[in-house]
């Protein structure tokens, strides 16, 4: 007996209804704004743009809120799961032609049985963010629900990488979602995220300010720090959240996307020799460093514009992904400050999570001195990077290429912080402090009556350097690997790599240790 042709019809409005969510009008709306739709989105995100969706047919009951006349498909989010490059991921987007894309108690569901669902199969979540807020009309159901979101995304930490896009929107309670993931990508235009708006810092403060001061992409990027990329359209965001899928594994018990050869071949690398600066006072560019150290293209940094004295990010060494983590001269001296170690400890923790060797790139004179550096606690924000390293159970191999002082070269990972792998480079300069302050304590009074003082200052720095400073002086206390020549700097990371991949550490057991937030 075949199906009566009216359940099919039946169906078959529904999923139409579904489809087009707020309406043709709206979505071409959106078009002439630049933006795509929910469903586009989920469509450019997934393979051939095919997905399976979770409760496309779930709403609220408009009669309980007084929305009688008000449709809302799928409550205005679409959940999904489908493949990206050939692996299985989970996503969802808000529909902000659907009632603004505001949540409630549905909307909320959903998301957190998306949540549940990626948890529970070990697969990665990346959410796009495109919401007016909580739904008025369903008052305390809909904060219930915002805390059911965290409460998840608290739960998926640490066991599946979680990604977040902002490409609308995103105000008041609904920014914490994000802020809980592991990665957040925001458009340029058409977006924007804070807890109160202009008018509520008005009213509080006195204080008058545009969302663009406070709550846009580049406000985020460059001054609070909140997010790691910055996209130019909706297609782009989505480009980057493949993109950094692709260093990431499925989950905290699987591998990264390795694509490494069989074969390491030595090639001696004479270019990495001549970036480095004759002047020992010249800034070394860690980019030009990274550039030639690691597989061509495959360097993917991260938060570019937030604290530029450290960089972040991920790439390949031989196919084998790995985290990087560098000074870089060329911002403030290389030097650490509050923001940089915030920046810092967060990204090694995020590849200690899952297993992602980190390489440590040292050129630091120091922890950033100032008063506004101590009363914003610089002890406690730096403290963050010794935990995260010490605490961090990965292969971390680091390589010292030129200064590496006092407490800051402890803070880039040394032997003493638990790397495994310890290299330097001839130019190396390790210390209590650089000799300039140094000569300044121990020989004083003998520059200030010395007939030459400079000639006498670059005697005693070189003395002072081969005997207190030297790459050779730590080596032989055992704090260094091996003194290394620069041209063989990515054969012997590779080589270095390779070997200490299958690492196993264990440590005390405990719930978790108490880092200096």
């Amino acid at each position: 007996m075949a199906i009566d042709p009216a359940l099919m019809q039946d169906l078959a409005n529904r999923r139409e209804e579904a489809l087009i969510g707020g309406g043709i009008d709206r979505i071409e709306k959106r078009h002439k704004k630049g933006l795509l739709s929910a469903r586009e989105r989920l469509a450019a995100f997934y393979d051939s743009g095919h997905f399976i969706e979770f409760g496309m047919h779930a709403h609220h009951s408009c009669n309980d809120f007084g929305l009688e006349n008000r449709k809302m498909p799928g409550d205005g989010v679409v959940c999904a799961t489908g493949y990206v490059d050939g692996r299985p991921v989970a996503a969802y987007a808000q529909d902000f032609t659907i009632g603004g894309g505001a949540v409630g108690a549905i909307h909320a569901k959903k998301i957190c049985d998306l949540l549940d669902f990626a948890i529970k199969a070990g697969i990665p979540v990346v959410g796009i963010n495109d919401s007016g807020g909580a739904r008025i009309q369903e008052g305390i159901e809909a904060l219930s629900g915002y805390g059911q979101i965290f409460f998840r995304n608290v739960l998926a930490s640490g066991c599946i990488p979680q990604i977040s896009i902002i490409a609308g929107p995103c105000a008041g309670g609904a920014a914490y979602s994000p802020a809980l993931t592991d990665f957040l990508i925001m458009t340029r235009e058409n977006s924007n995220m804070f807890i109160c708006g202009p008018d509520v810092i008005r009213a509080a403060t006195g204080q008058t300010a545009s969302l663009d001061q406070f709550a846009s992409a580049e406000a985020h990027a460059k001054v609070s720090g909140n997010i790691h990329l910055i996209a130019e359209d909706d297609e782009h965001a989505i480009q980057l959240a493949i993109r950094l899928l692709d260093y990431l594994p499925s989950n905290n018990l699987g591998d990264s996307p390795h694509s490494m050869n069989n074969d390491i071949p030595l090639i001696e690398d004479e270019g990495m020799n001549e970036i480095i600066p004759g002047d020992p006072k010249a800034p070394l560019d860690m980019q030009a460093v990274i550039s030639r150290l690691v597989d061509p293209d495959s360097w993917f940094e991260l938060q570019p514009d937030f604290a530029p004295n450290m960089l972040t990010g991920f790439a390949r060494i031989e196919g084998l992904v790995i985290g990087i983590v560098a000074n870089q001269p060329m911002a403030k001296a290389g030097c650490i400050d509050i923001d940089s170690s915030d920046k810092a400890a967060r990204f090694i923790r995020v590849c200690n999570i899952y297993s992602i060797p980190i390489l440590s790139l040292v050129d630091v004179p120091g922890f950033m001195p100032g008063l506004a550096q101590e009363r914003g606690g610089i002890i406690r924000h730096g403290a963050k990077m010794l935990f995260a390293w010490a605490s961090g159970t990965v292969p971390k191999i680091t390589l010292i290429c030129r200064k590496a002082y006092g407490g800051a070269y402890l803070a880039m990972c040394s032997t003493d912080m638990g790397a495994d792998f310890v290299f330097a480079w001839p130019t190396a300069e390790i210390a209590v402090m650089g000799a300039q302050g140094a000569l300044k304590v121990l020989y004083k009074k003998e520059l200030e009556e010395a007939e030459d003082p400079v000639a006498l200052e670059l005697e005693l720095r070189k003395a002072y350097t081969e005997k207190f400073a030297s790459p050779y002086q730590a080596a032989s206390n055992g704090m260094v690997t091996d003194v290394i020549n620069p041209a063989v700097s990515r054969y012997t990371l590779a080589l270095a790599f390779r070997g200490i991949m299958n690492k196993y550490e264990s440590r005390p057991p405990k719930k978790h240790g108490n880092i200096p937030l």
